[in-house]
C-alpha cells in the first residue's frame, strides 16, 4: 500500500484554517494605520529616479536642489518639491507635452534616497531637541511630545504650536490642543491631517501662566 503524502503548502494551509479564531487574527495582522495612510512628499534633497516610458535616453537620476526644482532633458528646471509622487509624475508629463516634446509620456518617479527628515521641538517640554521622523510613516506631534519626554509641570499643552515652512518659502504657523487630543476630547483623532508632522517643522509648548 502506498502512503499518501500532502504538498507541505497544503499541509500548512490545513493548519492555518483550524487555528483559534484569536491566533489567526494574528496571522492576518494588518499593516498599521500609520504605514498605510502615509502619502510621502517630495522633500528637498530627496534623490529620485525619473524614467519615460520607451524614451530611456530622458531617464534622470537627480537631488531636488534648495529651490525644490530637478533638471530634466529637454524640458529644463520643474518644480515639484512639496509634491506628492503622483502629482510630480503629472507635472512632468505636462511639462513634455506643453512643451511638444512628447505626445503622451508616461511618466514614472520613484524615490532613491529620502532626505534627512527631522523636526524639533522646543519650550516647556522634558527632552528638547531635534528628531527624526522614521521612513515612510506618518508621525504626530502627540507623539512627538511622547517620545520628548511630554510636556512639563508648567507647559501649556493646549497651545502647542507648530511653524511650518512651505514650499514657496512662506510659513505656516497652527495651533495644536495635544491635552484633549491625549485625553480623548473632541473628538480629536491621531490621524488628523493637522497632527501630522513634516520635516523640518518646529514644535514649540509655551509657559503656563499661573
Amino acid at each position: 500500500m502506498k502512503t499518501l503524502r500532502l504538498p507541505v503548502l497544503f499541509i500548512s494551509l490545513l493548519a492555518l484554517a483550524a487555528m483559534p479564531g484569536s491566533l489567526l487574527a494574528q496571522v492576518k495582522a494588518k499593516v498599521p494605520e500609520s504605514k498605510k495612510n502615509y502619502i510621502h512628499t517630495i522633500a528637498l534633497a530627496d534623490r529620485v529616479r525619473v524614467a519615460i516610458y520607451q524614451e530611456d535616453d530622458l531617464t534622470t537620476v537627480a537631488r531636488i536642489d534648495a529651490r525644490g526644482r530637478i533638471n530634466l532633458p529637454l524640458v529644463g528646471e520643474i518644480n515639484i518639491g512639496g509634491l506628492t509622487v503622483v502629482a510630480a509624475q503629472d507635472a512632468i508629463q505636462n511639462a513634455y507635452k506643453d512643451g511638444r516634446y512628447l505626445r503622451n509620456p508616461q511618466v514614472t518617479l520613484s524615490v532613491e534616497e529620502y532626505a534627512p527628515r527631522e523636526v524639533s521641538i522646543q519650550g516647556q517640554i522634558r527632552n528638547a531637541g531635534r528628531y527624526t521622523l522614521p521612513i515612510e510613516s506618518t508621525y504626530t506631534v502627540v507623539e512627538l511630545v511622547t517620545k520628548a519626554g511630554g510636556i512639563t509641570d508648567i507647559g501649556k499643552g493646549t497651545e502647542v504650536s507648530v511653524t511650518r515652512v512651505l514650499p514657496d518659502g512662506t510659513k505656516e504657523v497652527y495651533k495644536v490642543d495635544v491635552d484633549n487630543v491625549i485625553k480623548g476630547k473632541k473628538g480629536d483623532k491621531l490621524d488628523d491631517n493637522t497632527l501630522l508632522l513634516q520635516p523640518g517643522d518646529i514644535v514649540y509648548v509655551p509657559e503656563r501662566l499661573i
